[in-house]
């Protein structure tokens, strides 16, 4: 069991993906930066999909951004853990699919 939690475009190509075991509480972070949370079943996504706006995924970059700058003004990538990293490059790569698109597709298994 674990998460995992799939980027699609609009032609269904995955564009983004994050995997974290069914222990790791850093999925309850993704979840949440994308008001996503009922999507969550403990162990695993529920295994259902939903279309965000672009707006939502820069809503949740920017809360992203809140958690993890350290008040500098520059964002200090290079000191993230890595599921700190994969949870930004997921919310990147779908923001990349958002802002083309309008929406993207996120999937919670």
């Amino acid at each position: 069991m674990g998460h995992d939690i799939l980027g699609y475009n609009k032609v269904g190509k995955e564009i983004a993906y994050a995997r974290f075991s069914m222990g790791n509480y850093n999925a309850v972070i993704l979840y949440r930066l994308l008001d996503a949370i009922k999507y969550y079943a403990g162990v695993s996504g529920i295994g259902a999909s939903t279309t965000f706006s672009r707006q939502q995924i820069e809503k949740a970059l920017n809360t992203y951004k809140e958690l993890y700058d350290n008040g500098d003004s520059k964002f200090k990538g290079d000191l993230l853990s890595w599921d700190q990293k994969q949870i930004l490059t997921f919310i990147l790569n779908c923001l990349a699919t958002a802002q083309k698109e309008e929406s993207v597709t996120v999937y919670f298994g």
